[in-house]
């Protein structure tokens, strides 16, 4: 057949429908992050194929397609300011995907479509590994697979859909091979390779500055921010104070870290009662914070204690991280201060908030101690018309005494924030901590989960006769926050996250359900890392490399000798393709009148073979051969053409 009469089948209408299908599935979970104009150009683009696809027209001219091309590559440019990394990268990959449907002639244009279909549902990855995405994705790969048989048999190209069954049995027969090399390949504490700069984008977490409404924005987010598996009772809800970044500088609108945390020795501290021993499973978060129940006695492997008692990582948290703790809630924090600590702990940016140091130099006066100091300032948020409300209205120049005498309602960043002011300004030595408080325990599986919206930020002051302690202004103005979370201690008509109002609803009941089902996802998928792989070994008494690297040969060396049985083994498999099993049939019916066919022996040569005794079969054989070998090895296929080779087929009678 011609090579135009070949581009046209290629070009038919199911074929273009198939890939379109494919195409538009893969970059469905993309748009949420793509550009508009980029998502807008790619299903422009699917939609134009299609319509020269149903008017049998030929892909534009070349001088077209390669404007196109450059135009794309310019908009990514000038949109992402490069055409690397994570975001251009699939956004300029997503383009030349749609281009290449464009574009598409014959086979090999096809099967190119088709390969980059696979390579862009991978980079998915690098967006979201959860498990709804995970299962998605695998629908993706399975119909581009279809497709992908489909194409690859001549014959059938028309029919994309009958291969989905052959699809799915490659899929589950790589299974066993994936699960075994998942298990036993060696972890890594870091990728095999760089990724760009911004792989990790788009991942939301505590910052290391505060200012405010920046905890209220976090605090709207129903996300999980980590679980926790105690190995006993967990503390009670007014002491599940998660610690995270310390902050001890303030510029008069913004708190944030100081350099001096990061350079000095770990706190002197005073550890009493009973410790609580506990496993952290943290979700990503871009940041180097391991979150610690208040006060951890010791950090865990690859991280550090800083000088204020913050757990840090050696490297930012890019995947589920799981790690071990105990901690004490019963402790006394640096019983010594030094002079230039207390001066650093009680500086105010000069000029601010006068009339917060009026109201903080009125207490002094009043006070015998500093603990006086900060019972006051308890019972002025206590007794005085403050709200708590995640709605607070905008502050102006000075953010401080606005919230303090005019506006009174602010989240916890502006509780603490002014708490911690306050302390400052009577002269006594205060820091803003943030992190988590409370979590709500699974009623089934028994870990704690702390999502996003129990993001929290409190105070410490230092008390000569105590160290550092925590005071939480944000409980004096609501207890419910600390008692009962977010969803008890604001107003019905705020924009909460739906689980902190969810009750006892049956919708709640099967959104923790979910939420177990994804906890054992992360922790023995993405959380599969050096040390619980080390674990899951020794258990199965592979403890050194040279026992694993033999079991891996063994498991492997099983699995692909079942796969090889199921593929090659056993009887006579029946042709999936309808010509194929007519001409089998038909050799049948001949082997037992005398005439087997050979295995070195074409259709045409098993004719002239067998018509030189038997003259009588040329004429029906002949139609017969033709038949399929137009069907088989042609480029075209028709439905009748086949029902007339089964029918000829059935009705010969060799005698």
């Amino acid at each position: 057949m011609s090579s135009a009469q070949s581009s046209t089948q290629w070009l038919s209408l199911p074929v273009i429908t198939a890939l379109m299908t494919t195409v538009i599935a893969v970059v469905l979970p993309h748009t949420l992050h793509l550009p508009l104009w980029v998502t807008a150009a790619y299903f422009i683009l699917c939609a134009w194929r299609y319509l020269l696809a149903r008017q049998g027209r030929l892909p534009p001219p070349r001088w077209l397609r390669i404007t196109l091309t450059v135009a794309a590559t310019i908009g990514v440019l000038l949109t992402f300011g490069s055409i690397t990394g994570r975001n251009a990268g699939v956004a300029l990959l997503a383009l030349m995907t749609a281009l290449k449907l464009l574009e598409l002639r014959d086979k090999r244009d096809t099967l190119i479509t088709l390969y980059l279909c696979y390579f862009l549902a991978a980079t998915q990855f690098l967006f979201d590994q959860s498990l709804p995405f995970l299962l998605y994705l695998l629908g993706v790969v399975w119909l581009t697979t279809a497709v992908l048989i489909s194409v690859s048999r001549q014959t059938a190209v028309g029919r994309p859909w009958r291969y989905a069954g052959t699809a799915a049995k490659l899929l589950l027969q790589a299974v066993p091979v994936m699960v075994v090399l998942f298990i036993l390949v060696p972890r890594v504490s870091g990728p095999l390779w760089g990724l760009p700069d911004d792989a990790h984008g788009g991942v939301t977490g505590l910052s290391d500055s505060m200012s405010p409404g920046s905890i209220s924005q976090l605090s709207q987010s129903d996300a999980v921010a980590f679980r926790v598996e105690f190995d006993g009772e967990p503390p009670a809800a007014d002491q599940r104070y998660w610690r995270g970044p310390v902050l001890d500088a303030y510029d008069g609108r913004t708190w944030s870290r100081g350099e001096a945390q990061d350079f000095g020795d770990p706190p002197e501290g005073i550890l009493r009662g009973s410790p609580t021993d506990y496993t952290v499973y943290l979700q990503p978060h871009n940041q180097v914070w391991l979150l610690a129940l208040d006060l951890p006695g010791a950090p865990p492997k690859d991280a550090r204690l800083t000088a204020a008692a913050e757990v840090k990582a050696n490297s930012r948290i890019y995947e589920t991280t799981r790690y071990r703790l105990r901690s004490y809630t019963e402790h006394t924090l640096e019983p010594r201060l030094g002079e230039s600590q207390r001066r650093r702990l009680t500086s105010l940016p000069e000029g601010v908030h006068p009339r917060t140091r009026a109201l903080a130099g009125r207490w002094r006066e009043q006070a015998a101690d500093d603990r006086g100091v900060v019972q006051r300032a308890l019972r002025h948020f206590r007794e005085e018309p403050f709200v708590y409300t995640l709605q607070p209205p905008r502050l102006g120049a000075d953010t401080m005494d606005e919230f303090l005498f005019e506006t009174r309602r602010g989240f916890c960043e502006h509780y603490a924030g002014a708490f911690t002011v306050l302390m400052r300004a009577a002269g006594i030595p205060a820091r803003v901590v943030t992190g988590y408080q409370g979590g709500e325990r699974h009623p089934d599986a028994g870990y704690m989960i702390v999502r996003q919206s129990s993001a929290h930020a409190w105070a410490e002051v230092w008390l000569p006769d105590g160290g550092w302690q925590r005071f939480d202004p944000t409980a004096a103005v609501s207890p419910a926050r600390v008692e009962s979370g977010l969803g008890g201690a604001v107003s019905q008509d705020e924009p909460v996250p739906a689980m902190a109002r969810l009750g006892e609803s049956w919708v709640k009941d099967l959104r923790l359900q979910w939420d177990r089902v994804n906890a054992l996802w992360d922790r023995w998928v993405l959380g599969y890392g050096p040390e619980l792989q080390q674990e899951v070994l020794s258990h199965l008494g592979l403890a050194s490399w040279q026992r694993t690297a033999m079991a891996m040969a063994t498991v492997l060396g099983v699995v692909l000798a079942v796969i090889a049985f199921i593929l090659l083994g056993g009887r006579e498999r029946r042709p999936r393709d309808p010509a194929a099993r007519s001409y089998q049939l038909l050799g049948r019916k001949l082997a037992r009148a005398g005439y087997p066919p050979r295995a070195s022996e074409g259709p045409r040569d098993y004719l002239a073979r067998i018509t030189r005794e038997r003259p009588e079969w040329r004429a029906e054989l002949q139609h017969i051969v033709d038949l399929y070998v137009a069907l088989r090895y042609g480029s075209a296929s028709h439905p009748h053409w086949q029902r007339e080779l089964r029918q000829r087929v059935a009705a010969f009678r060799p005698r």
